[in-house]
């Protein structure tokens, strides 16, 4: 379970504003964190908190299919995003790097910026703090939870032992 305070972004939020292409080439995730979202929300990496949330639209990572959008997110301290819909390639990097994503319309819709929200990712509820309104994802399945919990793929491979 996480609460956190929700930051609010449209549709087709795309990887190159949530970590512009100038950073690339820094390998550092703390660097990267720096200049998560400032493309479009110039001030995101100063007030971010650790345990925040983002909430966004349709079509959440859209673009290029680099791991950096969702790693930047992660290591600024954002603890998930819930958005209408993911674009696949973000999805897939964002369970690898073991960063819990959820979609769900219907939170979006009663969420907004500033609101404080509680996300049990087990089994995927979603609640708003400050109007009291519950909201209903889709839990990860077991395996996903495991590579989320250990952080990522090759660490959930890693603990297996495999």
């Amino acid at each position: 379970m996480t609460t956190g305070t929700v930051f609010r972004y449209d549709d087709n939020v795309d990887t190159d504003v949530i970590i512009p292409a100038r950073y690339l080439n820094d390998p550092d995730p703390a660097a990267l964190a720096r200049h998560c979202m400032e493309d479009i929300d110039p001030d995101f990496a100063k007030n971010v908190r650790s345990g925040d949330i983002i909430v966004a639209g349709r079509n959440f990572g859209c673009g290029s299919s680099r791991e950096h959008a969702p790693l930047s997110i992660k290591t600024c301290g954002v603890t998930c995003v819930i958005a209408k819909s993911f674009a696949r390639i973000f999805y897939r990097n964002s369970i690898n790097i073991g960063f819990p994503i959820l979609e769900c319309p219907e939170a979006v819709d009663g969420i907004s910026a500033g609101d404080q929200v509680s996300v049990d990712f087990d089994s995927g509820t979603i609640r708003n703090e400050t109007t009291g309104a519950t909201f209903q994802a889709t839990a990860f399945p077991p395996f996903l939870q495991n590579i989320i919990r250990h952080g990522g793929l090759l660490a959930s491979i890693k603990a297996k032992g495999v």
